[in-house]
């Protein structure tokens, strides 16, 4: 007779079982890759991290994983780099701090959050070469990725979102998202039972940012439909052009 798993038992196979069907559905992760995870120190990236860790004492496919932690430097946001250097190497994995900036007045047409992102993410990738790293693995979550989708269908105009693989084209480093099929309440369940320390965010220019709208939105198009979240992850694979709006030749 099996005995029931407790809740947590249920939950770490859970995230498992999804980390491992992106990876394998997206084909995200082969034989002999080397990922640089990013780590911000939130509770995605924190638990992406034990989730990789696990998932290297499976047999196929073999890779390895190290860390980044980028800090800005006039961003006031205050990550304990010890604490997530020892959170790091707990689960045998390799930590990096880098550390760059911007001028928010050298581009005006660009906004704050735009030239932080873009200069971390220029980081991220120099820091994949001096190690290197053939992928960069992100934490976004399944939510992360519908709130994108809507905020660019809202103010882009675009049908389009963060993808589970980005190929580069000038380089040789991809990126990928491991976490693509993960709920973010699930994520913040693991984080209360792991106990991650938070970390204190100051951005000044959170408040530019329309995501907390958006994320209002999709809860509330899951009151309306609870399978919303499903339905938007399956029309970003199934486009019926023939049914949508062609301009002529």
């Amino acid at each position: 007779m099996q005995t029931n798993k407790t809740d947590t038992q249920k939950l770490l196979f859970h995230l498992h079982a999804k980390f491992g069907k992106a990876m394998k559905t997206y084909g995200l992760v082969n034989d002999g890759d080397k990922i640089l995870i990013g780590i911000s120190g939130g509770k995605d990236s924190l638990a992406m991290v034990e989730l990789f860790a696990n998932r290297m004492k499976i047999f196929k496919p073999k890779f390895s994983v190290e860390a980044v932690h980028v800090s800005v430097s006039n961003i006031p946001y205050q990550a304990d780099i010890e604490y997530l250097k020892q959170y790091c190497e707990s689960f045998n994995v390799p930590f990096h701090h880098v550390i760059t900036e911007f001028d928010a007045s050298t581009d005006t047409r660009k906004s704050p959050c735009f030239l932080c992102s873009w200069n971390r993410r220029k980081m991220l990738f120099e820091t994949a070469q001096k190690y290197n790293c053939n992928k960069i693995a992100l934490g976004h979550h399944q939510d992360d990725i519908l709130q994108t989708l809507l905020m660019n269908i809202t103010f882009q105009g675009a049908f389009s979102t963060m993808p589970p693989l980005l190929k580069m084209n000038k380089m040789d480093v991809n990126i990928i998202r491991p976490m693509c099929l993960i709920k973010e309440s699930d994520l913040q369940k693991m984080a209360d039972l792991r106990g991650f320390k938070k970390q204190i965010k100051n951005c000044p220019y959170e408040q530019d940012s329309h995501r907390n709208d958006i994320k209002r939105i999709l809860k509330e198009l899951e009151k309306i439909n609870p399978d919303a979240r499903h339905s938007l992850w399956g029309a970003m694979s199934n486009i019926q052009n023939e049914y949508l709006p062609q301009k002529k030749n």
